[in-house]
């Protein structure tokens, strides 16, 4: 969850830090630090709160040197403050490391290590490791190559750290298993970050460390890497696929909105080169090979968390709609844990914005185990899910800095439609005439986002109506579930107002017991599949005083009588829904936070990749 970064070469290292710490502070926000390599000392620098606070901690301080480390925490062991913030220190303050992970058995080690004299300065499992690493240096007579490695094989847990030593003040060590490093290449200068937008303005050549491999950085040699086992290993080159202007907010007052107004040309892109309506065509590169075991799987196993769920329910629908194979889509933190049933014709499919998330890749792991077939669906090129699953698709969305994710989604949601059109095509489950309609209907997407991005100053007006409720009820059924899902995570995460949502018919089974004149109900009720069942639950809702506000399609008649603000969203097939239905959703969701001043794009306790448990 935290970032890192990393340099050593012949440029200041602290202005290449700090920008680096900004790029990726979606990562993390609550405390920043940097560590500085002299001569004849290493130099910490540390605060609770933001980067731009650890800017001003650092004005009239000593902030050369040509090789420095520097982090951004997500709070996991220990409180933000000061003392819990990142670099920690060596007893002897000779070697400095940052940290991003959990180590599980840090409560064994720390006693340890107080039993032998060493004094603990922060509630962190990280500085465990770091005067683990230092008792072993000391005691081992080994260089501190070796003793990382020695140390990262008692550790139990994951990790991506830095660390650098005055004793060799040109050299950055570093080390992943469960959490991204990415290594990037300059001239006689070595860059390292847990993010690729901390390298993109340096350098576009870069290397991915993979699980347990522990990387030397010397300016003038050659990359070393090992494995936490002591095995050699090599990488090739790889060019990082991000661009700076992408990770710009480009005119727009937070990242949120900009992902938001970017999700016609997202959807495009995700389509580009896997649609082609002059030729009826759909047909995705990374799952070709695979397309046989999709179509003779037993059943399909969606894994994911987060908005990534909501997206594989979505994937649930189109799967079982056009291809008839049973699907199950499961929190990935919940299928790790319940020993699952996993056969060895099943496919699994995992999705995740970052590629980084921990229980996603835990639940992969599983699979593989089970002898299933393992596909991705991801944002980030090179990251660890990419690498991990058998075969998958990319999404295109773009890099996605807002914690809040919004593009992901739809991104997502459209290589699902990509999938399941593919495969029922093949399969023949699907007539001709409707298949084409499906595929011509799929390209025109991007365009009716756009007209419902031109509706902002309408929704934005309903959001200053919702902004002062405490609580918010979200319906819809089928294809619309998942979106009233997505709806209310979107209201919770960024504006703190508690929102749940809900099957339409389920709201008689509990949730009307909550309903009255301050409670906002937001329905997707657009023409499609369960409409006149839509039509009544809104009436009972009117009927017990709720206030309706519906998401109908463009020249609804019936719904708007009954509500009191309405969205209209161009007409589509049922299956695209979700991907229109979401945007008015992001954008009232975006709304009502900024009218509550919160910080849009850091929500509080949240972090942009979850790269822990």
């Amino acid at each position: 969850m935290c970032g890192i970064v990393g340099y050593v070469g012949n440029k200041d290292a602290y202005p290449i830090l700090v920008k680096g710490l900004y790029r990726m502070e979606y990562r993390g926000y609550d405390s920043a630090g940097v560590a500085l390599v002299h001569s004849d000392k290493v130099e910490v620098y540390k605060c609770q709160g933001r980067v731009k606070d650890l800017e001003t901690f650092c004005e009239g301080k000593d902030i050369s040197g040509n090789c420095g480390i520097a982090h951004t925490r997500w709070a996991t062991h220990g409180e933000p403050s000061n003392q819990n913030a990142h670099p920690h220190f060596s007893s002897d303050r000779k070697i400095a490391l940052i940290h991003n992970g959990i180590i599980e058995n840090h409560l064994v080690l720390r006693d340890a290590l107080i039993k032998q004299g060493y004094e603990f300065t922060s509630d962190t499992d990280s500085e465990v490791l770091i005067h683990l690493i230092e008792d072993i240096n000391k005691n081992e007579n080994v260089d501190l190559p070796e003793a990382v490695r020695l140390a990262l094989s008692q550790v139990q847990g994951t990790y991506a750290i830095i660390v650098v030593s005055i004793d060799d003040p040109h050299t950055l060590i570093t080390a992943r298993k469960g959490s991204p490093v990415i290594i990037g290449f300059g001239k006689d200068e070595y860059y390292v970050a847990s993010d690729g937008s901390a390298l993109v303005e340096y350098t576009k050549k870069v290397v991915y460390l993979n699980d347990e491999e522990i990387a030397v950085l010397t300016p003038g040699n050659d990359l070393t890497v090992k494995t936490v086992k002591n095995k050699r290993v090599s990488h090739y080159i790889q060019q990082i696929q991000i661009s700076l202007d992408q990770l710009e907010k480009g005119g727009y007052e937070h990242f949120m909105l900009k992902e938001i107004y970017e999700q016609p040309r997202s959807i495009a892109d995700s389509m580009r080169g896997r649609l082609n309506v002059k030729k009826d065509v759909v047909s995705l590169g990374g799952i070709v090979e695979y397309e046989d075991r999709l179509l003779s799987a037993r059943r399909i196993i969606i894994v994911a968390c987060g908005t990534s769920y909501h997206a594989g329910l979505v994937g649930e629908h189109l799967f079982e709609d056009l291809i008839r194979i049973p699907v199950e889509v499961e929190y990935a933190s919940e299928f790790r844990y319940r020993n699952p049933i996993i056969y060895e014709d099943d496919v699994v499919i995992a999705i995740s914005q970052s590629g980084e998330t921990a229980d996603t890749l835990a639940a992969i792991e599983l699979a593989k185990k089970k002898g299933a077939t393992v596909l991705g669906i991801c944002n980030v090129v090179g990251s660890s899910i990419a690498r991990a699953t058998d075969a998958g698709s990319y999404t295109h969305a773009g890099p996605e800095i807002g914690v809040a994710s919004t593009k992901a989604f739809t991104a997502q949601v459209t290589v699902l439609a990509l999938m399941a059109l593919c495969l029922a095509n093949r399969k023949g489950k699907i007539p001709q005439k409707r298949y084409k309609k499906l595929v011509e209907e799929l390209e025109s997407i991007p365009s009716k986002v756009e007209t419902i991005l031109k509706d902002n100053e309408s929704i934005k007006q309903i959001a200053n109506y919702m902004k002062d409720f405490s609580n918010a009820l979200y319906l819809g059924r089928n294809y619309n579930y998942p979106v009233a899902l997505e709806g209310a995570l979107k209201l919770k995460e960024i504006s703190y107002i508690h929102a749940e949502g809900y099957p339409a018919a389920e709201m008689k089974h509990g949730p009307i017991a909550l309903i009255d004149e301050d409670m906002p109900v937001v329905v997707i009720a657009t023409n499609k599949g369960s409409y006149e069942k839509v039509v009544s639950n809104i009436q009972e809702v009117k009927a017990r005083k709720g206030k309706i506000i519906s998401i109908v399609s463009e020249g609804d008649v019936d719904v708007k009588k009954l509500s009191d603000y309405v969205i209209e969203i161009p007409e589509t097939e049922e299956m695209y829904v979700p991907i229109l239905a979401s945007v008015p959703l992001q954008l009232l969701a975006y709304h009502v936070a900024v009218m509550c001043g919160r910080d849009v794009d850091r929500p509080r306790n949240l972090a942009k990749s979850v790269t822990v448990e």
